[in-house]
């Protein structure tokens, strides 16, 4: 197989949003795997990381219609699916799409609306879909839900449901930058002007055929094996409640064969799933016991307790 396409892909959109955002390579690299598993991404951090920002020009350098929303309390569902309206000039109704009839979504404070309101994403992340009054219309490819949430504020929120979170493919987190790249941030144009004269630096027809291609990535017994170890010890633990879905399993499994393609290998070795682990599976994960405990350090722990397949001649 040649990786070498994955490997340009990816070197594109990073140069691309590197000019906005700074010091989060890892971070754009993440949601570059996720774009091509075909998953969402919820981003998780305090207030003024620049999560908004790294989002507009991830879309931005892929082209496609893109639509953000601001999820309120006062949100309700048709808000985002569409309505159909009765045109009295035409004598009959119409459907008038909503914002989640683009590419990319933005939902920007995804806690901040209802969990009824949250529930007209269920459909779309899943099935591609969007059922308005009995008929179903497809979403374009690609599609891609980013979502954003304060998971230090709690006043005027409400906390997504197991089965939602489950939906999306990794949770990430950006962090503060460095104090250098910090600085860097300070001293040049404002993001908003760079993001305005972004460019797309990758188009839909490669993301296709990536798409296309990524499962041909091989994967070992030994690694496929040590994969299902760490999920079945997610559903077998004392310290669960509710352990990694199939679902979940499913998208460990595809994040690390792209991350093998994406570092221009055609196998997978452990650390590939390693790594991955640790944005596909805490938020898949529920706790029993203290609501203090970390699924994030919970899924390490794991990860140093099981033992590591050799590489075989």
């Amino acid at each position: 197989m040649d990786t070498e396409r994955f490997v340009q892909f990816k070197d594109r959109l990073l140069a691309n949003c590197r000019s906005v955002i700074v010091g989060k390579d890892e971070v754009i690299e993440q949601i570059v795997i996720c774009l091509i598993a075909g998953g969402h991404v919820l981003l998780e951090d305090v207030p003024g990381t620049g999560k908004t920002m790294l989002l507009r020009a991830f879309s931005r350098s892929l082209g496609g219609e893109f639509r953000r929303v601001q999820f309120t309390p006062d949100l309700l569902p048709s808000d985002l699916t569409g309505i159909n309206f009765y045109n009295q000039k035409a004598g009959e109704f119409e459907f008038r799409p909503g914002p989640l009839f683009a590419n990319f979504i933005l939902a920007d404070e995804i806690n901040r609306a209802t969990p009824r309101s949250q529930s007209a994403l269920l459909e779309v992340m899943e099935e591609r879909q969007i059922t308005v009054d009995g008929v179903t219309r497809r979403m374009a490819e690609p599609y891609m839900v980013m979502a954003t949430q304060n998971p230090v504020e709690s006043f005027g929120t409400f906390p997504l449901p197991e089965a939602q979170m489950d939906r999306f493919f990794m949770r990430l987190s950006l962090g503060y930058p460095g104090r250098e790249e910090e600085l860097s941030v300070l001293c040049r144009r404002d993001s908003r002007e760079i993001l305005e004269e972004l460019a797309p630096a990758v188009t839909p027809e490669e993301l296709a055929e990536l798409q296309k291609s990524y499962p041909g990535i091989r994967v070992s017994d030994d690694v496929a094996g040590y994969l299902m170890d760490l999920v079945e010890r997610t559903r077998t633990h004392e310290l669960t409640t509710l352990g990694v879905s199939t679902r979940g399993a499913l998208a460990l499994y595809r994040a690390a064969q792209i991350r093998a393609a994406l570092s221009g290998r055609d196998y997978v070795i452990p650390e590939d799933v390693k790594t991955e682990a640790m944005t596909v599976l805490p938020h898949r994960v529920v706790l029993s016991g203290s609501r203090h405990l970390d699924p994030a350090a919970f899924i390490r722990r794991i990860l140093d307790e099981l033992p590591v397949p050799i590489d075989r001649p």
